[in-house]
């Protein structure tokens, strides 16, 4: 083996070395750079503008976008956080208390009155005797006991912060030269570059200014329904159902068929009628006529892809998923396009 040979190799285990190193460096903060990334291309309308106003201060403009960006995020969420305890709190009560089996086996007894209508001898409920309050008390005693691991890994949640808040300050300061880089560090020609990236932009920005904003609008009209109602907890359910609205093919009736279902058979029928036509209504309606505006047809993918994707998302990458799973899906549509 000759010297240039060998030094080739050499420098190649070297290059292997390195980048194994590195990546299990980053990989902590892999899902918190994600996120800078897709933050900073939601907020780069609102970074042109202060920067417009400020040119010759460029790290002020980016720090000034990511305060609103990250305020505008963390102070609803921190409400929501309240809000969303003190409403499992009083559920928790509830169910402590005993009286949940006479609330949730009241549908029950209706159903049975009905059926005992047609079928006299009928004893439904002595074939569904189930203690539903005692597994319905182990499963959030279960939760609550649970709570303890996710405060353990606080530490790591601050740590990620911390690399998220840096990231998105230096990719909003610097993001023009930075996509200049990718594109002369890339084995690809410009304009393939340029489609690459574009398309990626166009689907962080179909999901998160359209899948996420009618999923947060829909969690919103589903609590006020609730509420409205009757159903107790609507925030906590109008939560729910923001989360199943972020699914395809899932959508807010994860809670209203249900909740729905629950009005009927405790005789409830002027509630249940008006949940239905609040659901199809306020709700349906945001999917209907707010969707194609929001959305439009950006993302060009088939709904099975993406309710694959969003779905492989959440099982891979965990939470972020939601994100990641359809932006990794048209990435690689996009390089099977060119």
């Amino acid at each position: 083996m000759d010297s240039k040979t060998f030094q080739f190799y050499f420098l190649l285990f070297l290059l292997s070395i390195s980048f194994i190193l590195a990546f299990v460096i980053f990989l902590p903060f892999i899902a918190a750079l994600a996120l800078a990334l897709i933050f900073s291309v939601v907020l780069r309308p609102i970074h042109k503008r202060i920067h417009v106003s400020m040119p010759s201060m460029p790290g002020i403009s980016a720090l000034l976008t990511e305060t609103i960006g990250v305020l505008g995020i963390l102070l609803p969420l921190v409400v929501l956080g309240v809000l969303l305890v003190n409403q499992a709190e009083s559920l928790y009560i509830t169910l402590t208390q005993g009286s949940v089996k006479a609330y949730l086996q009241a549908p029950l007894v209706h159903l049975e009155s009905a059926i005992q209508a047609y079928f006299p001898h009928t004893r439904f409920l002595d074939a569904f005797s189930l203690d539903v309050d005692t597994y319905l008390r182990h499963g959030l005693e279960w939760i609550i006991n649970n709570m303890g691991t996710a405060f353990s890994k606080i530490a790591s949640l601050l740590l990620s912060f911390f690399a998220f808040f840096f990231a998105l300050y230096y990719l909003l300061r610097d993001g023009a030269a930075l996509r200049r880089a990718v594109i002369r560090l890339s084995p690809l020609n410009d304009a393939e570059d340029k489609i690459i990236l574009d398309r990626l932009e166009l689907a962080i920005n179909s999901v998160i200014k359209g899948n996420l904003t009618i999923a947060l609008i829909q969690g919103i009209l589903t609590a006020i329904g609730f509420t409205i109602f009757g159903i107790p907890n609507g925030i906590l359910w109008g939560t729910i159902a923001a989360v199943g609205a972020l699914i395809p093919g899932v959508g807010t009736t994860l809670v209203f068929f249900p909740a729905t279902l629950f009005l009927f058979l405790t005789g409830a029928i002027v509630q249940a009628v008006g949940l239905v036509v609040w659901g199809a209504l306020a709700v349906g309606l945001v999917d209907n006529f707010l969707g194609p505006r929001l959305i439009g047809n950006r993302m060009h993918m088939h709904p099975l892809f993406i309710l694959l994707a969003v779905l492989g998302g959440i099982m891979f990458f965990g939470p972020i998923g939601v994100f990641l799973g359809p932006l990794s899906i048209s990435l690689f549509l996009t390089l099977l396009y060119l």
